[in-house]
């Protein structure tokens, strides 16, 4: 790993515990996180489970880049379920919501109720998730529904730690551009990459081609990972 060109500061949990489960969103947004953790000494799962992300080619995609980047830090990785259909009936009624409107808030809190039971169920007291990282993100929308989650066990918190602050918002994309993740061009559901690809469409751009854009291989890395996971 190499070293960051930002100072990093040493974390500390809540509880001042080791051992955390992060779920992760995709490998841009984790990665400065997953660093950060390492570097203070924190003992850390990854959880990925990521329902909502469509379709099916994009969500290995993102996955795929996750466990790389897992593997080469030897950190495990939890592939969990990829239950579509269980997304879908949780956002009926919703699709035609805005960006961090009510269906923002069922997908987050539907992430979290999932990595929540893992916390509860392998000796986890604490859990965090990487979504925070992005600018694009509501953070108290995030963690009431990291809050939420964990208040369903007795003993279970989830870290509300500002990813982005202290430098981590820089060292997101100094570190996507050194792996050269995968960089996705919307949230990952269904209905983002519609809205996505009308705005699009309304300023005469091409609509967004899956499978195509690595961070440190095209001239123009400004653009933020996740910009709606």
């Amino acid at each position: 790993m190499s070293q960051p060109s930002f100072e990093r500061i040493e974390l500390t949990p809540p509880g001042n515990e080791k051992k955390v489960l992060l779920h992760s969103c995709c490998a841009p947004c984790s990665g400065e996180v997953i660093e950060a953790m390492v570097h203070s000494g924190l003992e850390i799962t990854v959880f990925f489970y990521n329902p909502n992300i469509h379709p099916r080619r994009e969500y290995e995609l993102r996955k795929d880049e996750n466990r790389r980047f897992c593997e080469k830090l030897e950190i495990p990785c939890v592939d969990a379920d990829y239950d579509t259909k269980n997304w879908f009936m949780r956002a009926k009624g919703m699709e035609m919501e805005p960006e961090r409107g009510k269906r923002c808030t069922m997908c987050f809190d539907m992430r979290f109720e999932r990595t929540a039971l893992h916390a509860h169920e392998n000796g986890f007291k604490v859990f965090s998730s990487s979504l925070g990282i992005s600018r694009w993100k509501n953070m108290e929308q995030i963690n009431g529904s990291g809050i939420r989650a964990a208040g369903h066990y007795d003993g279970l918190e989830y870290w509300t730690y500002n990813w982005r602050k202290k430098g981590g918002a820089n060292r997101m994309i100094e570190i996507s551009n050194r792996e050269q993740f995968y960089q996705q061009e919307y949230c990952g559901c269904v209905y983002s990459l519609r809205d996505t690809n009308n705005w699009r469409l309304s300023r005469g751009k091409e609509k967004i081609e899956i499978g195509v854009k690595y961070y440190g291989k095209e001239e123009d890395d400004s653009c933020q990972p996740c910009r709606d996971a």
